[in-house]
């Protein structure tokens, strides 16, 4: 039986919504937040080392990383589903957006949680005025312009096709939607970019969406802090 080890208001939603999509049988294991620091529990190092989520069991497996997870799930259980065949663009495309998700938008995105959460840090006040100056630096001419190019580089590729990797939705599509949702939720995708929205507004329509949402709870990207992976 696959565990998922999920966090609230984590990327542990993603595979319980590839799970969904699948309609594979799960047993899922609730882990909340520190209410103050908002950081996953200790009880999750006792799973893996790290004490991120998400974090599946399956018989002797333990297996973390979102992406990892993702491709484990759909080469071992998936049949064929929610990949492209290989060989195809479509395929080096699904390929592209499972790693890219991770490796080039996530980083930014936490930068900007952090440089905010900084901005608004208890400190002594004679060092106010020199952080906010640090901070507002760094946000303004490095944070927020790369934010903005990879946004407008998203809307320009989702204007190629109906889903990420080409014409039908893959896992990839699960893998974007935690990144694309954080930077709805605190980054500066709106209406501007109407695409992505339009992206979102698809995937939160899906049954299996709906249905992972059901599972796994709590699910508000205005309270994610930087814990997980």
């Amino acid at each position: 039986m696959i565990i998922v080890h999920h966090l609230n208001n984590s990327r542990s939603q993603r595979v319980l919504w590839l799970l969904e999509e699948l309609g594979l049988e799960y047993e899922l294991k609730h882990y909340e937040r520190n209410q103050e620091t908002l950081l996953a529990p200790a009880t999750l190092r006792e799973v893996h080392p790290l004490g991120k989520s998400p974090v599946i069991t399956d018989g002797a497996l333990t297996l973390a990383e979102s992406g990892a997870i993702i491709e484990y799930l759909v080469e071992r259980y998936g049949g064929g589903r929610l990949v492209p065949p290989l060989g195809t663009p479509e395929r080096l495309r699904y390929t592209y957006w499972l790693h890219y998700a991770e490796g080039s938008l996530m980083p930014f995105i936490l930068l900007k949680l952090v440089f905010d959460r900084l901005g608004q840090a208890s400190m002594p006040f004679f060092m106010r005025p020199f952080a906010r100056v640090i901070v507002n630096r760094a946000k303004s001419s490095f944070i927020e312009p790369q934010l903005a190019q990879h946004l407008n580089y998203l809307e320009m590729e989702s204007q190629k096709s109906d889903w990420f990797a080409g014409n039908e939705f893959t896992a990839a599509d699960i893998q974007m939607s935690f990144p694309l949702e954080a930077a709805a939720a605190r980054s500066g995708l709106d209406e501007s970019r109407p695409k992505l929205m339009d992206f979102l507004e698809r995937i939160h329509a899906r049954p299996a969406y709906r249905r992972a949402l059901e599972r796994g709870g709590e699910y508000d990207l205005l309270s994610w802090t930087k814990d997980g992976s």
